[in-house]
């Protein structure tokens, strides 16, 4: 039987195409993994990477193996780590990733409370805007909005993903009413450029009766993020579309007030994301358990909603 070193040497190895990156994902150096790696093909007879100065690459016997021993060592490496969950609790380092301001606003608060609850977890929480590769990098969950499913990771509906329109009340004292989406073309617009595209989205604004029209405001600037949007647009800047989470503590504040409140824009959902296996390690699952708890507990979803 091969060991199960070099069996996740080589799983590593293959899912990020390097043998240094699997080591420092793996706290060991590239030369124990490369002996690794060639001990496992002397053993089975066939070479399993093609081998460059920039990129390892699967040979056919390699991509074969790997499709018939990742899963399994998945379940393995699951297995170790909830066996070795201190007590029967939860335990180990926590690798997530979440948007830099939602979760500073959202999920930081928890903190306290979870490790209270989970005291052998050792969060490593990851503040990034750009999507990332959840099962590719390590990270044990992920929490965003738009994210592309990649086979083997599931998403859990958090909240829904609306923006609406906002601007600052001395802004509109200075405007004529704003009553129907005709009106903003004479506005000037705080707009969103995506920072992974760099484009700014053409988004059609919904109302309560599914009806669509499309956004009409006149691009005055753009920003790469929704609270920087609601800061400029609380100076009288303009309207700034904005997502609903990020807006909510200037709404509430009074600093900012929403345009047209009947109307818009559906971005989908706030999820929570995960590998799919039935055997999820027990500090993942913790997480993903006390994350729903929470949300649900705090009503989030209704706050979220530019419905309510």
């Amino acid at each position: 039987m091969e060991s199960f070193s070099s069996i996740e040497c080589f799983v590593r190895s293959a899912e990020v195409g390097s043998f240094a990156e699997a080591a420092r994902r793996l706290s060991l150096t590239p030369a124990a993994v490369g002996k690794n790696v060639a001990r496992l093909e002397a053993r089975l007879g066939v070479r399993l990477f093609q081998r460059s100065t920039r990129r390892l690459t699967l040979t056919e016997a390699g991509q074969r193996f790997l499709r018939e021993v990742a899963s399994s060592f998945q379940t393995i490496q699951y297995a170790v780590a909830n066996l070795a969950s201190g007590e029967g609790q939860p335990a180990g380092t926590l690798k997530v990733s979440m948007g830099t301001v939602f979760g500073r606003l959202y999920i930081v608060p928890l903190l306290a409370e979870f490790i209270q609850r989970y005291p052998a977890i050792s969060p490593d929480w990851h503040f990034d805007n750009r999507q990332i590769d959840l099962i590719g990098q390590g990270f044990d969950a992920a929490i965003g909005g738009g994210f592309d499913l990649p086979q083997g990771v599931v998403a859990r509906k958090l909240t829904p993903a609306h923006r609406i329109l906002v601007a600052a009340p001395a802004f509109l004292a200075q405007h004529p009413t704003i009553r129907q989406p005709t009106d903003l073309q004479a506005l000037d617009g705080i707009l969103i450029r995506s920072p992974q595209t760099g484009r700014v989205r053409s988004w059609p604004l919904t109302n309560r009766q599914q009806e669509q029209v499309p956004l009409g405001i006149r691009q005055r600037m753009t920003m790469s993020d929704s609270e920087a949007a609601c800061a400029v647009a609380q100076q009288g800047l303009g309207v700034a579309l904005v997502s609903m989470p990020f807006a909510l503590p200037y709404l509430q504040a009074g600093s900012l007030v929403r345009v047209l409140p009947e109307w818009y824009v559906d971005d989908g959902s706030i999820c929570l994301y995960y590998a799919e296996h039935k055997l999820l390690p027990g500090k993942t699952r913790a997480f993903v358990d006390f994350i729903i708890e929470q949300f649900a507990a705090q009503g989030l979803a209704q706050r979220f909603s530019a419905l309510l």
